[in-house]
């Protein structure tokens, strides 16, 4: 299958992570290496790429072979970005970027089971090495933990209905195929609610994240970034949905006022000192002209932040 990647605010990703000769730069979700390419050509650097996704990963090495030895590819999840950092004989690194969500190589492979607009297995897998299917969450989870899980990861107001229609359809034969599942989704949601988005959109959002354990990735992984980073360094995340840039604005605001102290006392006496400075106090949003060119491009939000010197 070919592979189709448009990178999402290539220009303001670049601005904002701002490569330098001489630097390391983790990519720490490479997809189709667009974002890296650009980091490649913009500075005379290194990148280090890491992805689950060894057909990902494979075709980014191809496609950014011509940088010889200054690309290194590495198949990892970016929660591990501390380790790999580390064993590859790197002290600390000059920027992180993160990437988020599914690739469009990974939406439009109906074997990878991620889209309820193709028919494929219920997978959903970005590492094949996961145990975890989707299948196994919908075929196995206990009713309640269905609605949680469509509550938390897809925030559908639907999700008793939803999860109900699925345990009852499973106890008769169990799901194997996206369309099966995202056909019981939609017949499980008022008629009013199947005029607005697909009704299978927040749901397959909510496996998807259950079965790659996502925001705890996430979480781990942006701890990791910010102990990697030199002071000036910078940390770019782009996300494609509210539960990821919550996460990441949290996140962010924590590193840049890490305080605990009472509001009421005079000086501060906990002792925690800020990691980060924000650089975007807004979200960078794509332009007009970008999401009509790639309407994947819609939802994505851009923050940045530097890491500071703790001396």
């Amino acid at each position: 299958m070919e592979f189709s990647h448009v990178p999402v605010l290539l220009e303001e990703t670049i601005e904002h992570i701002n490569p330098k000769a001489g630097g390391v730069y983790v990519d720490a979700t490479l997809g189709g290496g667009g974002h890296s390419e650009e980091i490649l050509k913009r500075a005379d650097c290194r990148v280090v790429g890491l992805d689950q996704d060894e057909d990902a990963l494979n075709h980014a090495a191809k496609r950014l072979a011509l940088f010889g030895d200054r690309f290194i590819p590495v198949k990892s999840n970016f929660r591990n970005i501390k380790k790999v950092v580390y064993r590859l004989g790197f002290d600390a690194v000059d920027g992180v970027l993160m990437d988020l969500g599914v690739s469009s190589f990974q939406l439009d492979n109906p074997l990878k089971g991620f889209s309820f607009q193709h028919d494929g297995p219920l997978d959903m897998r970005m590492d094949p090495q996961n145990p975890k299917t989707a299948a196994d969450v919908v075929n196995t989870y206990p009713e309640k933990e269905l609605i949680r899980i469509f509550y938390e990861y897809g925030e559908e107001r639907y999700a008793p209905q939803i999860a109900r229609a699925i345990v009852k359809r499973r106890e008769k034969k169990p799901f194997t195929s996206t369309l099966e599942l995202a056909e019981e989704i939609i017949r499980a949601v008022p008629a009013k609610a199947r005029r607005e988005k697909h009704p299978a959109r927040r749901v397959f959002q909510a496996i998807r994240i259950e079965v790659n354990d996502e925001l705890r990735s996430l979480e781990e992984g942006l701890v990791g970034a910010v102990e990697v980073l030199k002071p000036g360094g910078r940390i770019v995340v782009i996300t494609f949905h509210s539960l990821e840039d919550r996460l990441v604005k949290n996140f962010f605001r924590r590193e840049e006022n890490p305080c605990v102290c009472p509001k009421d006392f005079p000086a501060c006496v906990c002792g925690k000192k800020p990691r980060l400075k924000v650089i975007t106090k807004k979200p960078v949003v794509p332009s007009r002209e970008e999401i009509e060119k790639n309407r994947r491009a819609h939802s994505a939000k851009l923050r940045a932040a530097e890491k500071l010197s703790l001396a």
